[in-house]
């Protein structure tokens, strides 16, 4: 099978995977055994990891979701560092690193920037942040390499590492989106990596949702836990093939009357087209590749003509920069309490 097939497929199982895990319909319930089974395991696991987190020296804060899917992390976490960062601390990234090929040692930013070395997400980070990132299955261990290689570090961030309890934390977000908990089963039979309770364990609750969605489709929510929404908007882009830079009304004026079109590797691809359009785009066709797999050069060369719009994640890993057609699309998060990320700074 080739490639663009093999990821279409793939993006087809995706979908269709999101789709069974709206309802409590007949296929989510045949899954309920591996459901439960998922369950025991995954308890049990995390159990055994807490009885013997590591603590390190310094404050750390956890960023993850129950929910499968891509709910938005990446613009969060790059928020909190780049407040960090603001209020003059020296914050130090931690990832599990998907996409790299990593052994028994992390992988630091110190030796590579890329994607191959990092995986995609910690490479975006670390490009837009500059604080340095260490990278690896082990939290623990790629904490204790990046303090060792940056002692003035004195906050750490986990990526997507809320259920890895092997780190003790002393600060979580949970990020969601509009689709809260879906039908509120577990893995297989629906979209949780946890039951809906561990929600209610949270710091901050951050629903990630699209400009037009209204913050009433999320249904109830927990109790007692700081709620936050969180939308994307664009803020500047920059050409891949020349690094020429625009701010997106620049961009706007020079390209926004023709038709345009877009392509994206990520969890939830909808979400960026549907950003790109309430902006005030007009998009011809969109291509939509699995997460973290950036869109085939092939394909995109084939459409018709017109400007074409990739997301940051996928620039991180494109291969093919030759063609000038191609703008990535850098946003920017507009919070519903902006002054959210001052007290967390505050309690660090």
């Amino acid at each position: 099978m080739s490639k663009p097939h093999a990821a279409a497929g793939r993006r087809w199982l995706e979908d269709w995977l999101q789709t069974i895990w709206r309802s409590q319909g007949p296929v989510s319930t045949l899954l309920l055994p591996l459901a439960r089974l998922y369950g025991a395991v995954s308890r049990q696991r995390m159990a055994q990891q807490a009885r013997h987190a590591w603590r390190a020296p310094v404050p750390v804060i956890v960023i993850g979701n129950i929910l499968v899917g891509g709910t938005g992390k990446t613009p969060v976490t790059q928020a909190v560092c780049q407040a960090l960062l603001a209020h003059g601390h020296h914050p130090g990234l931690i990832s599990r690193g998907y996409g790299s090929r990593i052994g028994t040692e992390p992988h630091l930013s110190d030796s590579h920037q890329d994607s191959n070395w990092l995986g995609d997400e910690p490479a975006l980070l670390h490009a837009a942040t500059g604080a340095p990132v260490a990278v690896h299955p082990q939290r623990a261990l790629a904490a204790r390499a990046l303090l060792a290689a940056h002692p003035e570090i004195d906050v750490l961030i986990a990526d997507d590492g809320l259920q890895h309890r092997a780190l003790a934390r002393d600060l979580e977000i949970i990020v969601q989106d509009s689709r809260g908990i879906g039908n509120g089963r577990l893995l297989p039979a629906g979209p949780l990596r946890e039951l809906p309770a561990r929600l209610t364990q949270a710091n901050w609750l951050i629903t990630h949702l699209a400009p037009h969605e209204a913050n009433a489709s999320l249904g109830s929510q927990p109790a007692g836990v700081a709620q936050i929404t969180m939308r994307l908007q664009p803020d500047y882009l920059i050409q891949v093939s020349t690094q020429t830079r625009l701010s997106w009304p620049d961009w706007q004026a020079r390209f926004g009357h023709e038709i345009c079109h877009a392509a994206a590797g990520i969890g939830q691809p909808q979400r960026f087209f549907q950003m790109l359009r309430h902006a005030g785009l007009t998009l011809g066709q969109t291509l939509a590749s699995p997460d973290h797999q950036a869109p085939d050069p092939a394909q995109l060369r084939a459409l018709p003509p017109g400007p074409i719009l990739i997301t940051a994640k996928d620039a991180v890993k494109y291969t093919d920069p030759d063609d000038h057609r191609l703008w990535t699309v850098y946003p920017t998060p507009r919070f519903s309490d902006p002054n959210w990320l001052d007290a967390l700074v505050r309690q660090i």
